[in-house]
Order: structure tokens, then sequence, then C-alpha cells
């Protein structure tokens, strides 16, 4: 091929110069020049062309071998892989099974669970595979984490379409944070919905339980049918000291605590308990360590006395002494709140410890500035629990201790010996109007008004009758019948009552005037008097109500208490006096306490100005007046049968007198729900409020 192309260039070059030579013979010279020129040139593509031929094929070879070698190796690798890989997948799975269910639940927690299964193979590289697969588990439960965590903390009108979540997931987040909006409307519908929906995993409660406030916590509390699990338990209390018992907690915090500012019963028995410690002092006065005013049949030391009497004793000390703001924090500053809570979970068989202690807290919950150190100590959770009591009077002292710390709907205060029977818990009913129940001197805000007692047979036990038997009427009853009302029942202290008739204080007695003014006190704090309001009373309760009604018409402040007031409704009251004032003083002190006997005698001054003051007044503002009477005589002691409150007595003068065939104790306590004597009363309570009722 080089050969053939320099003969082509040669014969190109002869005919050239001939064509050059028969033009002109003066060229010659510079034609050989040029032949020679283009030879040279020649000479040099041939080179060129020479090694452009032979290049290619070379390269061609050498790719093609590098490509099968590529392959083979590529091919051994990947075949190796694999089986290599599907090894270990095979030897992992042996080693380790993972609970998905379990992932799935928990991957909104920082945690995940794995439960190994025996396996022979235990070698280093299994281990590491499965610590491997744990790492990147926690990685991704993380990831979650803070997923939610920025979810949590945008704004509500966000969408959350985007968020690779379950949407029932989704939803207890966005609830959770309206419990945090700034209006207070949104924050109540989101705690309603929260507590509505039964349907959360368990989980989802716990969560919710370390994310809510405390606002959004006493809200749940006063929820109905609210699940308990939304609330932390009480935090763990620290160790007491070597030798040191609950007993001698609550010593010690009594003996902290001022005696300024209570009574001087109060002070009195507080420091007759810090006193007395030898044997000698406590077999003289042995009895004072108990409230009821009875004694125990103690002769010993003080140490010797039972631990659950000694507690009670000092429970109710500190009662009174929570009932003074400046003692509360006192209380608080001193531990007394976990010490409380210590001898609640101690005395969780002792219904009357229990009352005491959730009594105690709700004096404290009066004082907002303690709200935090309650939530703080425990005291939700336990008062949402008691909340769901079957007992009423549990029920009924932690409605009021949660009313007192729900700022967000409760505007009203209850102070001790209030109790809200009716609404407990947060409504959508709007109350109407108030009910309010007065029981006498030796009753009580629950005792008074329970269903009357009966002895049933086996057969009517077995057929549920007994399971209808209520312990407070106007809760289970009128409460039903009239939602719109809200019924309290008010206690003035009967306790310190029964602790006077041992008080060197005894001459200071509380009088009808004393009580009257410092009960008008708590219904004032409570809201009573801004709604149309029906008094029902019992016994010397009745008297009780006609003095505060004439204190209120002499007080400007109260003039709304006296306008709003519908209608009064007496059992067997003693308008006109009793005779029991002429039997032995003691029978007259197992009915009265002896310093008002001398304002019950018959035909009595006091009550004769009384009665005439109430019935002018009842006659220029028109109060709705129904009255029952006693016809049956009260059994006192084994012996001994009194009319307690005739007829004559029960008459006021105006209104309707109705004589029912029971006696002194059952006049207020209907047999069952269809009597006469429980239709009556809602009748009249019916028609006293139809005016605000109807609307």
């Amino acid at each position: 091929m080089t050969y053939y192309l320099w003969d082509r260039l040669e014969s190109s070059s002869s005919s050239s110069s001939r064509r050059h030579s028969v033009e002109s013979s003066s060229t010659t010279v510079s034609v050989h020049k040029t032949r020679w020129s283009m030879s040279a040139a020649a000479l040099r593509l041939i080179r060129c062309r020479r090694l452009s031929t032979a290049g290619p094929g070379v390269k061609r070879a050498l790719q093609w071998t590098d490509l099968r070698k590529v392959a083979k190796v590529t091919g051994a690798v990947v075949l190796g892989g694999c089986l290599f890989i599907t090894y270990e997948v095979v030897a992992l799975d042996k080693a380790v099974t993972i609970d998905t269910s379990a992932i799935y639940k928990e991957k909104y927690k920082s945690y995940i669970y794995l439960r190994a299964s025996p396996s022979d193979e235990k070698d280093n590289l299994t281990a590491g595979l499965t610590n491997k697969a744990r790492r990147e588990l926690h990685k991704a439960a993380r990831r979650f984490l803070e997923m939610s965590s920025r979810l949590f903390l945008r704004s509500l009108d966000e969408h959350f379409s985007h968020v690779d979540a379950d949407p029932h997931e989704v939803a207890l987040w966005v609830l959770l944070k309206r419990t945090q909006s700034a209006t207070i409307a949104v924050r109540q519908q989101a705690v309603q919905e929260l507590a509505d929906n039964h349907n959360w995993h368990d989980y989802q409660y716990r969560t919710a339980a370390q994310v809510i406030d405390q606002r959004t916590a006493v809200g749940l509390a006063r929820t109905p049918q609210v699940d308990l699990r939304f609330f932390l338990p009480p935090p763990a209390l620290p160790d007491l000291e070597d030798g040191l018992s609950a007993e001698d907690g609550l010593r010690q915090l009594l003996a902290s605590l001022p005696l300024s500012e209570v009574d001087k019963c109060v002070q009195y028995f507080t420091s007759l308990a810090l006193r007395e410690s030898t044997q000698s002092m406590a077999a003289q006065r042995g009895g004072l360590w108990c409230f009821g005013g009875n004694g125990l049949p103690y002769a010993q030391s003080l140490t010797s006395v039972p631990s659950e009497k000694v507690e009670s004793f000092c429970l109710q000390a500190l009662v009174q002494h929570s009932k003074v703001q400046s003692h509360c924090d006192h209380i608080v500053a001193n531990g007394g709140l976990q010490l409380l809570q210590r001898v609640y979970q101690l005395r969780r068989d002792s219904l009357k410890i229990q009352r005491n202690i959730v009594r105690i807290i709700g004096n404290l919950a009066l004082n907002e500035s303690v709200h935090q150190a309650i939530a703080q100590s425990g005291w939700v959770s336990v008062l949402a629990e008691m909340m769901h009591s079957p007992h009423v009077m549990q029920a009924s002292h932690a409605a009021r201790a949660l009313a007192n710390l729900d700022r967000e709907t409760v505007k009203e205060k209850y102070q001790d010996g209030v109790y809200i029977l009716h609404p407990q818990t947060r409504g959508n009913e709007p109350i109407k109007a108030d009910v309010l129940f007065i029981h006498g001197i030796l009753g009580a805000a629950f005792k008074t008004w329970r269903q009357k007692d009966r002895s049933m047979s086996e057969e009517e036990k077995e057929a549920g009758s007994w399971d209808e038997y209520t312990e407070c009427w106007p809760k289970a009853w009128l409460a039903a019948d009239c939602p719109n009302l809200r019924v309290l029942s008010v206690e003035y202290d009967s306790n310190l009552s029964d602790w006077l008739a041992k008080c060197p204080a005894e001459n200071q007695r509380k009088s009808l005037a004393y009580r009257s003014k410092e009960l008008l006190k708590k219904l004032k704090l409570a809201g009573v008097g801004e709604r149309p309001v029906v008094w029902v009373a019992h016994s010397m309760g009745g008297l009780l109500v006609k003095k505060m009604l004439l204190d209120a018409s002499e007080d400007p402040d109260m003039h709304g208490l006296l306008k709003n007031t519908k209608g009064v409704m007496f059992y067997s009251v003693p308008h006109h006096g009793t005779f029991m004032a002429e039997y032995s003083v003691n029978v007259r002190y197992l009915l009265f306490p002896s310093v008002e006997v001398r304002e019950l005698c018959k035909d009595s001054p006091a009550l004769r100005n009384l009665n005439e003051n109430f019935l002018n007044m009842a006659k220029e503002k028109e109060f709705n007046v129904l009255s029952f009477a006693e016809t049956l005589p009260t059994n006192i002691g084994p012996m001994i049968k009194i009319l307690v409150v005739p007829s004559q007595s029960a008459n006021l003068g105006i209104g309707e007198l109705i004589e029912v065939d029971v006696d002194h104790l059952n006049i207020c306590k209907p047999e069952k729900k269809d009597s006469f004597l429980y239709k009556r009363s809602l009748q009249f309570i019916q028609e006293a409020l139809q005016s605000c009722l109807s609307h």
C-alpha cells in the first residue's frame, strides 16, 4: 500500500513537470525545486498514514481483553457478596426477632423493645449486626420525636397533610396544642375532646400525662368519666429519718405552726397534744384526745394511743390551721403536702382520715399561690381518683378541692363547710339558680340529707333495691330532675362544737348570731345571691336561715341575696321554741348544744323577735314558704320518746304547713324518690324557680 501511494505521487509529479516544460523553459529550475518539496511532503504523509493505520487495531484488542477480565472479577464479587449477605441475613434472623408491633407503637418515644430468642451462634459478627440494627431503629425513633416536637410548636392553622403519621396520632398532638391556646373556649373544648375520646392507646395516655400542664390536668380531673391514665402518679416520697413515723411528722408540723388567728379551743387542744407526753398527765386527761368530746378509754401515755387515733386528732387540728391563709404558707413550706400524701397512702382503708386530708387540701387551694405546689405534690391525680369514689362524702370533698383549684371555669371559692353537690364536674348545662341545704346543729352536710334508713329483706336486696339507696338525695335525685340548678350543702363546724364541752373557752360558744355572720361570708365567696335562691333547712338550720336573711337585709353588700331569694322550705323548724328545753340537761344535750337551748325555750323572747321580723320581711318580699311538721315522737335513748317540734311550733304563720307521719330525724329523709315527701319538695322548688328555669 505504501509503494502504490509512492507511484501515484511520482506519476502525478511527472505529468505536472511536463506541463510546466511546455509552457516555459525558464521555469525548469523552479519545477525541480517544487518536485523535491512535494516528494518530502509525500514521505511525511506516508509515515503518518502508516502510524494511523496500525494504531486502531492494537487499541481494540486491549479494550476487549480488559472487559473480559473486569467481567470475571465483578461476577465473582457480586456472587460472593450475595451469598455472604444471604448468610448474614439468615443468621441475623435466627439470632434476633424484632417485635414490629411494639416498634410501631413505641416510635413516638425514645425507646423500643427488642426480644432476643435463644441462639447457639453468638459470634461477634451477629452481635455487631444486632447492635447496628438497634442503633438505626433508635435513630428513626429520635427523628420521629423531633418531627413531633416541631409539629407541636407550629401554629394551629397549619395543614398536616404532609406529615407522615397516623391521623389518630396527629389528633392527640393537635388537641394537646389547643390546650395551650390563648382563647379560653378553645382550651376548654380541647380538654373536653381529650376526655371524651376513649380510644387512645396506653402509651398515648402516658405521653399526654407528661405533656399536660397544671391547668389542663385540673380541667381533665373535673371532666366526667375521665380516664385516670391522663394523670401522673404522685412522685416518690423521701425516706423518713430513722426512728420517725408519719405520726411524728404530724406532731412536728403542728409544733411549727403559730397559734395565732385560730379559735381558742384549737389553740388549747393543739397545745395539749404537743405538751402531754408523760403517763401521769395522760392518765389525768387521756379523754381529751377525742375531738368528739366523748373521750377515749386510755389512761396510758400518749404513745400508747393507736397511731390512727393520734393522726386523726392531729389532722383535725390541721384543718383548723388551714383556714388561716398565713398558716397555709407555713404548712406548704414545712413539707406539709408531702407529709399529708404519705399519711393518705398509709391510711387508704380509713375514709375519715382521707376526708380530713382532702379537706385540708381544699382549704389550701383557696390560696392560688400554693396551686403549683399542690399540683407538683401529685394531689391532682389523687383528687381525680377520689372523684370516682362511690361514697358521696369522699367525692364531694374532692369536688370542692378541685373546684378551688380550677380557676379556668370557676370564679367562686368554696370555703370550709360549703360543699358542691351538683354540678361537681365541668358541664355544658348553664346554671340558672341555686338551692342551699342547711342542716341542724348536730346534723351534717351529707348524713342529714340521706335517704330514709330501712331494713331490707334478703329478697329485696337480691332484687337490687339496695343498690338504689342514696347517701344524699339532693345530689342523686334533685340534680337529675333539675340539672340547671347548683345544689350546695352547708355545714358548720359541729366537731368544734363538741370540743367545747371540755374546752376552757366554753363560755364563748358560738351563738346563732355569730354563726349567721360567719356563714354569710362563706356564701358570698361562693357566689350565693348572684342567682335566684331557694333555701332548704332542717330543725335549727331554719332558725339560722331566718337569721341570715335578716342580717343580709341590714348589709348593703348582701342585698342581692335577699332580692334573689325566691323561697324557703322548712323541715320541722321550731319557730316558736320546743319543749325539749324543759327536759333534763342530759337529754337536751343529745339534740342541741347547751348554750343554744336557752334560745329554744318555748315562747323565748329571742325566738319571738326573730320570727316576727322574718314574717314582716317575708311578706314584704313575697317569699314562697313551705313547712313540714312531724307527727311521730323521736326515740331519745332506749326509754324516752319525745315529739321534738310539735306542729304548733313548726307553723311559721305564712305559707303551707304539711304534717307528715314521721319523726324529727326522718322528716327530711324521703323513703324513696316517688314518695310524697320528695315529690312535694321537688314541686315547691320548681314552682319557686319557675320564672328562671323556664327560660
